[in-house]
């Protein structure tokens, strides 16, 4: 997705009704099961219920605007990827959000951790999980991140630079240990997604290319060192990615790789990642693939690549990060004005502003990332009219929802949930404008608990020490 006007996205098309795969709904009460957390319903009175828990209830403890998690549902995600690849070795994606609490209940579930950053790293070892399933990314790693990495025992470290190799090298000969490596290596892939979280292609920062022989390089280097162990390679297209064609293309190459790696070596590695990035839906318009698709689709290629070169299917792994958090996560936000807009052509526009904004979700103006609305707090009655979700941001961008239908009535005061807000909300949440950044509050059979508490005034301004 580009923009189209020359101003920016939000100008394109401004007299258009809405995009094409947004219809008039037949009923605002109704709830989308596949945009919504699994325990999601609407109560006698109209309300959205979550984990047993009224959204009513829900802000008259904590506020508003406010993440609301569902625990069930993200531990019923985390089983599935786990269940659908059985014998492959999963890793949730931290970077999509991370608390203590989440790496605890993926690590149940029977999941590793993938982080990429020495806070990530410092959280997860925190939370107790086991180093040998933490998985540690980065394309510029400091020699800090790399001594906890490897002083702690971390499972894997995919290794994105022959700067890092050589300083991890060091690091591993002053400490008298061996670390454990992959490769990452870039595919080549057109991943069909936005192009600031495709990652695959050549002209980006990560990884290794295959095609210019950068990355036989750096797995020689790894395997011939006295201080790291090769384990194999890394490759990961990108993120929010629905069709299977991405991943397939790069498994034919890294799979080939591997092949080539043996041909030149004599050395058979035994592992093969290809990442995360599989895509959840946010709006009508968006349609992924279940678990068992994904499962079934990866497995057969890798098989039949296995077959064609002659070699053993290398152990699996793949990093699901928002197929999991993303889903089960819900934004509530409070309305603080409605605005009717001309629009050239004789069209109008509603504007709904409400009490977060680009601070809690940058998504949209970033990467012109499109989601889901409804009203929470009661039942709607009035008819359907178009709307943009705003937020109280001094920027024209500052959009939550482009385009949702809402009741013609919506006033302030009427609540916002916004849908599936679990991934890159609150873990790319700023201070901008001075702001607080909400709550992250989990709920599950009828019972609430904090799982970051909602930042203050006097957080934000205690790093001002002038």
């Amino acid at each position: 997705m580009t923009h189209t006007h020359v101003a920016g996205a939000i100008h394109a098309d401004v007299a258009s009704p809405g995009p094409q795969w947004l219809h008039r709904p037949t009923d605002l009460n109704g709830l989308d099961p596949v945009l919504w957390s699994s325990t999601v319903t609407r109560g006698d009175a109209g309300g959205l219920v979550v984990g047993g828990v009224p959204v009513a209830d829900l802000l008259e403890e904590f506020g508003s605007p406010l993440y609301v998690l569902d625990e069930a549902d993200l531990r019923q995600r985390a089983a599935a990827f786990r269940s659908a690849f059985e014998g492959w070795d999963v890793y949730y994606a931290a970077k999509a959000f991370l608390c203590r609490a989440v790496a605890r209940w993926v690590v149940e579930e029977g999941l590793g951790l993938d982080v990429c950053s020495l806070g990530e790293l410092m959280l997860a070892l925190e939370a107790g999980v086991d180093p040998k399933r933490i998985g540690h990314h980065g394309n510029n790693k400091t020699v800090e991140e790399l001594e906890l990495s490897v002083s702690s025992g971390v499972g894997r470290i995919v290794v994105d630079s022959l700067q890092e190799v050589s300083r991890l090298e060091e690091i591993c000969e002053r400490l008298g240990v061996t670390a454990n490596v992959l490769v990452r290596v870039t595919a080549g892939v057109e991943a069909h997604t936005h192009e600031y979280i495709a990652t695959a292609h050549e002209d980006q920062k990560f990884g290794f290319s295959i095609a210019n022989g950068q990355a036989m390089v750096a797995m020689v280097r790894c395997h011939v060192s006295p201080h790291l162990q090769l384990l194999g390679i890394h490759s990961h297209i990108g993120s929010q990615i629905f069709a299977t064609h991405g991943f397939e293309v790069a498994a034919r190459r890294t799979m080939k790789l591997l092949k080539q790696f043996t041909d030149a070596t004599g050395a058979e590695l035994p592992e093969l990642d290809l990442g995360g990035g599989f895509g959840i839906r946010y709006t009508a318009q968006d349609s992924p693939a279940t678990p068992d698709d994904l499962a079934t689709n990866l497995r057969e290629i890798i098989e039949h690549e296995a077959r064609a070169h002659q070699m053993q299917v290398p152990r699996m792994s793949i990093e699901p990060g928002r197929a999991i958090v993303g889903p089960s996560v819900m934004a509530l936000y409070t309305v603080g004005t409605v605005k009717v807009v001309d629009l050239d052509g004789g069209g109008q526009r509603v504007y709904v502003s409400v009490d977060g904004g680009m601070s809690d979700n940058i998504r949209p103006a970033l990467y012109a990332a499109n989601y889901s609305a409804v009203v929470a707090n009661r039942a709607v009655e009035s008819e359907p009219v178009l709307c943009r979700v705003v937020g109280k941001h001094c920027e024209s961008g500052d959009i939550l929802v482009h385009d949702v239908f809402l009741p013609a009535d919506i006033a302030p005061g009427d609540v916002v949930a916004v849908a599936a807000m679990g991934a890159y909300s609150r873990s790319l949440a700023s201070n901008y404008n001075h702001a607080a950044r909400p709550p992250v509050v989990s709920v599950r059979d009828g019972k609430t608990s904090t799982l970051m508490r909602r930042e203050t005034l006097q957080d934000v301004f205690s790093l001002d020490v002038s």
